[in-house]
């Protein structure tokens, strides 16, 4: 992958900024700060000293000259890539370039480079001249020499356009992006939250400080290291991310110390955007057939089993639990890579890249939870994905958990089976009662040369009842499209769940498609005819 890594953090700014400014800067790069030794345990102890003392709370308010940056002000706020933190590197494969403080970026966050040999780290301190201000119109003067709460934000370049190709960038929070091959942001990360469904208060822990480690000049794997704050829960994470051709691998380890108790603890969470699509337009009033950064939630059971749960733009509010063990994988998918499909070339959905998680070890008893937040806009993430222990977090625990992050057009692993390639929806084919109608399609494996063993559609549904059930060969596809009819068996408008999955007396031959119906009120439930059949 032939670009810059980009770290987003933002430089915090003390009372000592004019003593720092005037600081001659090191020889080997921008960090000007007095060496100390680091590593993942001096960070752990760090964080574990950190939640026995009082939070330090919300970050105070920016300057108003700051505070009031609107996006247009803000984006003209650059790094200058002259001083970029590896710059002194010659013929380099990664970089790292800083955010400014500003507009909805408020917590100080403290920077590092570190020295991946002597394991020696360097405070990176703010200075005026890391930025051009072009026309913004910020008054620096008003502010510079006053202490505020702010941080740098930073982001990994890659060549050969290290000034301004990133592939991941931090910013806000303990929130992170990165792409694949195609360069497109598209769904968001984050180390951990807090009670994001639940009775509790939810909370976004901060990362107050980042340390960065010096790649060799060939080097396509970066090391970054992060401090975690909040209410609740404190944090060591270590990010090993590799820069690879087709896609972007993070190795995490997340080292986490409670300080209350947790009533929802959201491991890998991770958001995205649901708007629109093939089964679903409640919402669209578009000439764009589809509006997401995903299509699906992916899950890899524990006990072996492929699950796809097309995603939904629901008129409530609706948060559901997979229950599992040992999860093998999950993740939020976007598997339409057809422009056409779309029709968007400005936010170029096509484009956007899927992100899979891969637990390391055994994460034990829990649940996959997936909220699905009623949404009118496509620039607000309304789904939200996290895995969640089955026990609650008592005061004083002490969790560690390991995982990888794919960034990528598709899942890294596949199982022998055919997968889920569309969900439709209609009205059914027999208007004389009303029935909903669903199509689904099958791609993959080779489901042609299960036909002469019988490929039986196996249809499971939590109330009412299906029938003109179909198997059609599609062509264009190579692949299988099961159609069948849903009829209520009662005036209920309580969610139905569905499950279909493909299988001949022999085998299972694919994933399970698993799907959230949600029924009309009774007076609802016909067709409406409104021709004209005179002029006029």
């Amino acid at each position: 992958m032939k670009a810059s890594m980009a770290f987003s953090a933002v430089i915090g700014m003390t009372a000592l900024s004019t003593l720092f400014a005037q600081s001659a800067w090191a020889e080997d790069g921008i960090a000007d700060g007095t060496a100390v030794r680091f590593d993942l345990e001096v960070l752990k102890k760090k964080a574990a000293a950190l939640a026995k003392q009082p939070w330090g709370g919300a970050p105070g308010a920016l300057p108003e000259t700051l505070a009031t940056l609107t996006p247009q002000a803000y984006n003209e706020i650059q790094y200058d890539a002259g001083h970029s933190l590896r710059n002194n590197i010659p013929n380099r494969e990664l970089d790292v370039q800083f955010f400014h403080v500003g507009m909805g970026f408020k917590r100080r966050m403290r920077m590092f480079s570190v020295d991946a040999d002597s394991r020696e780290a360097r405070e990176i301190h703010f200075r005026l001249e890391l930025f051009n201000y072009n026309n913004a119109k910020v008054d620096t003067r008003s502010w510079w020499a006053k202490p505020i709460s702010a941080s740098p934000a930073s982001a990994p370049l890659k060549k050969p356009e290290l000034a301004r190709r990133d592939i991941v960038y931090f910013l806000g929070a303990s929130y992170f992006h990165a792409v694949d091959e195609t360069y497109q942001y598209g769904l968001s990360a984050r180390s951990i939250a807090v009670n994001t469904f639940s009775s509790g208060s939810e909370e976004f822990p901060d990362f107050t400080a980042l340390w960065f480690e010096t790649p060799k000049a060939e080097d396509t794997t970066f090391v970054a290291y992060a401090l975690l704050d909040g209410a609740s829960l404190t944090g060591a994470d270590k990010f090993t991310i590799h820069c690879e051709v087709k896609h972007v691998v993070m190795e995490v380890e997340n080292h986490l110390y409670a300080c209350k108790e947790i009533r929802q603890l959201s491991i890998a969470p991770m958001t995205s955007m649901f708007s629109c699509g093939t089964y679903e337009h409640r919402m669209c009033n578009t000439y764009h057939p589809q509006i997401h950064d995903s299509d699906r939630l992916a899950m890899w059971s524990g006990s072996g089993e492929w699950i796809a749960r097309p995603l939904n733009n629901p008129q409530k509010l609706q948060f559901n639990a997979y229950e599992d063990k040992n999860p093998r994988g999950f993740g939020l998918l976007q598997l339409n890579h057809d422009v056409k499909d779309y029709q968007d070339v400005i936010g170029r959905y096509d484009k956007r890249p899927s992100l899979w998680v891969e637990p390391v070890g055994k994460w034990g008893k829990g649940v996959i939870n997936l909220m699905e937040i009623p949404t009118t806009r496509e620039t607000l993430d309304n789904i939200v994905c996290f895995w969640q222990p089955a026990e609650p977090v008592k005061v004083g625990s002490e969790l560690s958990f390991a995982y990888k992050l794919y960034w990528s057009g598709l899942p890294p692993v596949r199982r022998g089976l055919a997968r889920v390639d569309a969900t439709r929806t209609s009205i059914g084919c027999f208007p004389e009662q009303w029935c909903r109608r669903f199509a689904i399609d099958f791609i993959g494996d080779d489901l042609k040369a299960a036909v002469p063993k019988v490929i039986e559609p196996v249809i499971t549904l939590s109330s009412g009842t299906f029938k003109q059930v179909e198997i059609l060969y599609v062509e264009p596809i190579n692949g299988y499209r099961i159609l069948f009819d849903w009829y209520p068996n009662s005036d209920a408008t309580k969610t139905v769940d569905m499950r279909l999955f493909l299988r001949t007396k022999e085998e299972t031959l694919s994933e399970t498609w698993l799907y959230q119906y949600f029924p009309p009120p009774a007076d609802q439930r016909k067709y409406v005819d409104d021709r004209q059949m005179t002029p006029g």
